[in-house]
């Protein structure tokens, strides 16, 4: 007899249907097959299936079993098939008879029949949603994860037997409730800024990039408070939206990062170590995994010491920044990972650190100087919107117990970010492509948004010529300055955000 059981997969970062079938023939020797590009953590199934449904009691048919993993033409991995293969051999040996078109299985089985948990229930809960199936059967430790998802019964499966008993009506799996989403109100963040003592002017570009979600890079001596700003940016971001908490956890869950937590509503931090491999950043192996950059999507990737990662992992950083997508092709086909990401990146001024300190002497020679200035690309710093000198803090800031209370908290600075995300958000809302902040802006999107009186096109001409500003600058300049102008609570930009944006790119720009 033949039975279909419905089934998902995750490829990249979205799911596809797959259907078990499952046969059993009379004829021929006993025989377990399994067919449709299987790996071996799927071929290994038949173990485990056979071994569950004899530990929950019921019969494993003696006969010629043939299991297809449809369309046959997508690799299969993971041991997500274990509950719909069981499922299927107890339908086709008819000690099930139920009706199960309508519903989707998910799960890996122990030997005993119990589930474990699974990697990338949200999306493939989100599919069965969109293909309009009536419920979804996934294990118990996964429920509150894809209870998050409206418009479809999630049915929390303890164990084989459980399942069993539920599809003859003997005993009903309660149905998990659907969790509503609560936006992260509390402030318990590792760090805050009023623990950040002066660095005023970089405290104000923080707030920018925030407000903008613009890439920014902080340039200063050691021990100035450059990784310390970079940590405490977290505190000052708004809250992620229903939709990016969703598209955050779906890469998380893939990825088998959400460590306990159902729906992930604080922006992520990535702080790779400078010695990560290119796959490692940017994502990929022979079934491609999201990286870094994708780990850090709608959230921040903080590189520290930049110049020390290699020049052919900062180079790959480019495309990624640029679109706001990472494609990673293999022979079997390729995948789409999200990367729309702030990058913070923090580097000295030279190896010792110390080249233009007034208060330390540098011990680099010349030509040192250089070559360490140019392990990070021209075209990289220039996907850069804010260049920022940290310079030494004062000893006098640093003595004074009484500096941390004249501190801006995180808390106050993120009330003007919030507002400043929300009038871009009521401005984007307008237009048809799906963006967020000003740093997602397209050129089409800057003609219509970013308009300038004459005063601020001369100001902006004379910037080029001066400053010898290349395109791609001239575009960053207007998207900083229409953040600044948010944040001044302005419709127009004006010539005071034009000049406060022209400060933050590089002294030197001939990239």
């Amino acid at each position: 007899m033949l039975a279909k059981i419905n089934s998902s997969a995750v490829v990249g970062l979205e799911a596809v249907p797959i259907e078990v079938e499952v046969d059993i023939a009379t004829q021929g020797l006993p025989n377990f097959t399994i067919v449709g590009l299987p790996d071996k953590a799927v071929e290994e199934s038949k173990e485990r299936v056979r071994s569950a449904i004899k530990n929950i009691g019921a019969e494993f048919p003696a006969k010629r079993i043939t299991v297809n993993l449809a369309p046959a033409d997508l690799p299969k991995e993971g041991p997500s098939y274990d509950l719909p293969i069981a499922l299927g051999i107890l339908m086709a040996s008819e000690q099930i008879k139920t009706d199960v078109s309508s519903y989707v299985f998910i799960g890996e089985l122990s030997l005993d029949g119990r589930l474990r948990h699974t990697d990338g229930i949200l999306p493939q809960t989100m599919l069965a949603k969109e293909r309009k199936y009536k419920a979804i059967f996934i294990p118990t430790d996964d429920s509150k994860e894809a209870a998050v998802v409206k418009g479809i019964d999630i049915f929390p499966v303890s164990s084989l037997f459980e399942l069993f008993n539920h599809l003859l009506e003997k005993a009903l799996i309660k149905k998990e409730k659907n969790i509503p989403f609560k936006a992260a109100t509390d402030n318990l963040f590792e760090l805050d800024m009023e623990e950040v003592k002066g660095q005023e002017q970089a405290k104000r570009a923080m707030e920018i990039a925030a407000a903008g979600g613009h890439n920014i890079l902080l340039k200063g001596p050691p021990g100035a408070g450059k990784t310390l700003l970079a940590r405490t940016l977290p505190s000052i971001l708004p809250s992620p939206t229903f939709d990016e908490a969703l598209d955050i956890t779906k890469i998380y869950s893939i990825s088998g990062l959400l460590d306990g937590n159902f729906l992930i509503t604080k922006r992520p931090f990535r702080s790779p170590h400078h010695t990560t491999s290119n796959i490692g950043l940017i994502g990929g192996g022979v079934n491609p995994k999201p990286g870094d950059i994708s780990l850090a999507h709608r959230g921040v990737l903080f590189l520290d010491e930049l110049p020390e990662f290699p020049r052919h992992v900062l180079e790959a950083l480019r495309q990624p920044m640029e679109d706001g997508f990472i494609i990673i092709s293999r022979a079997h086909g390729r995948v789409n990972f999200p990367s729309k990401f702030m990058l913070v990146a923090a580097e000295n001024p030279c190896p010792c650190g110390y080249f233009g300190d007034p208060s330390h002497n540098c011990t680099c020679s010349t030509s040192q100087i250089l070559r360490y200035q140019k392990r990070v690309s021209g075209p990289l710093l220039d996907r850069i919107d804010l260049h920022i000198d940290v310079p030494a803090v004062k000893v006098e800031k640093l003595v004074k117990d009484n500096q941390i209370a004249h501190s801006e908290s995180s808390l106050s600075i993120r009330k003007r970010v919030q507002k400043a995300r929300d009038q871009q958000t009521k401005r984007f809302s307008k237009i048809k492509k799906k963006i967020l902040t000003n740093a997602e802006m397209g050129n089409r999107e800057i003609k219509l948004i970013c308009k300038l009186s004459e005063e601020c096109e001369e100001l902006l001409k004379l910037a080029v010529s001066k400053m010898n500003l290349s395109a791609r600058s001239y575009t960053r300049v207007l998207k900083v300055s229409r953040t600044i102008a948010d944040l001044d609570d302005s419709p127009d930009i004006k010539t005071s955000h034009i000049a406060e944006a022209l400060q933050y790119r590089p002294k030197t720009d001939n990239l």
